[in-house]
């Protein structure tokens, strides 16, 4: 067997799927390695589904813009159904605090091409029927945003990769990133070395770990976070619903009906839960329940059928780290996603490709200046 390649990649998730896809298209010659047994079965499947163009920073606007994109529009170009569901964004507001935060990050949202509006509280009952109508002040609506399934995705861009040539290794753990002369050289894993003269870290919660062993400290943390899913009813909204407001032991809440008429949702812990526990605890439904009956009354005769916990691959400021490694030649961070690899994921993987092959757009450039590895990591974004 021939173990040399132009790139691997650590790790077939909601990143390095996406990546091996993007870099097949240009041939190169590319290995993912994954611990799992088929993709997708880190952390991508804890993901909820959200796609969201509507955030608060250029780089991460530009990103998943191409990202909603790739997943509106595959089933019309493949013929495969992955969910795909526009429903758009919606952020209503009751006080003048996410007023204030929302109203204010409109002008950049535009000038990098959101489709999104503050509108009153007669167009939010209207994306939202039965929405609880007391205190409303309105909120920001964005219609082109929306939703799929984190594993008929990830399975599709899997197969799109696997077409074009790219090598899958599973239940396989990379154990070291191999260094010579200040340069990547490939990799080791339990029983083989393979070669390469980059290496993609796409580990998510364990990029850490991972670059440990080549002695560099990257700052990821994982931390935890639950979800949950109702039994199928008929669908009475289709919007993706984020409530800012702050609660007892939590910061903002989500949720939509995905396409299968599913409610799906969850809940930023405040404080956060930090390591590696994905046991489920007896906190979380009650918590979320208790708030999105208050604001959709009509959810309240909803069974949940499941629960689940994930990791969250965070970062200090909340924002990814992509780039070249200024130290070890060769290495590449795209991780530390901070829950939002599902939506970034497509995105994404296109600027590491280019980065690959020498061709990043003036686009690119903003990106990377802003997920720089390098950077100053100060304040966090508004819609995190």
């Amino acid at each position: 067997m021939n173990n040399n390649y132009d790139a691997i990649i650590v790790g077939a998730g909601s990143i390095g799927v996406p990546t091996a896809m993007a870099l097949a298209e240009k041939g190169i010659k590319t290995l993912v390695i994954d611990k799992n047994a088929s993709p997708g079965q880190g952390e991508n499947k804890h993901a909820i589904g959200g796609i969201r163009a509507t955030h608060s920073s250029p780089g991460k606007i530009l990103t998943a813009l191409r990202s909603l994109e790739i997943f509106s529009t595959w089933e019309k170009e493949t013929g495969e159904d992955i969910e795909w569901l526009q429903g758009g964004y919606l952020f209503p507001v009751y006080r003048k605090e996410e007023e204030d935060i929302l109203k204010g990050i409109l002008p950049i949202q535009k000038e990098y091409g959101l489709n999104i509006d503050y509108v009153g509280p007669e167009k939010i009952k209207e994306v939202l029927p039965g929405i609880n109508e007391e205190g409303l002040r309105g909120g920001t609506f964005s219609p082109e945003d929306g939703s799929a399934s984190p594993l008929l995705a990830i399975n599709a861009f899997y197969h799109r990769a696997l077409s074009r040539g790219v090598e899958f290794h599973f239940q396989e753990q990379v154990e070291t990133i191999v260094s010579e002369k200040g340069k990547v050289i490939g990799v080791i894993t339990r029983n083989k070395t393979y070669r390469a003269p980059v290496v993609v870290d796409a580990a998510g919660p364990f990029s850490r770990p991972l670059c440990g062993t080549v002695g560099i400290d990257i700052p990821v943390y994982p931390d935890s976070h639950e979800a949950a899913i109702t039994e199928p009813v008929r669908s009475f909204f289709g919007c993706m619903v984020v409530d800012l407001r702050p609660g007892p032991g939590s910061k903002n809440y989500y949720f939509y009906q995905n396409k299968r008429g599913q409610v799906v949702f969850c809940i930023t812990p405040d404080p956060p839960i930090l390591g590696t526990d994905k046991r489920e605890t007896s906190v979380f439904l009650p918590q979320v329940s208790a708030r999105m009956v208050a604001l959709l009354p009509r959810l309240k005769n909803l069974r949940v059928r499941r629960m689940w916990r994930g990791l969250y691959p965070m970062t200090p400021d909340g924002s990814p780290i992509v780039g070249w490694n200024r130290d070890l030649e060769g290495l590449i961070h795209a991780t530390g996603m901070c829950g939002q690899g599902f939506m970034l994921g497509p995105g994404i993987g296109e600027v590491v490709a280019r980065m690959i092959t020498h061709e990043t757009t003036e686009n690119d450039s903003l990106i990377l200046e802003e997920f720089s590895p390098y950077r100053e990591f100060g304040g966090q974004e508004a819609l995190k």
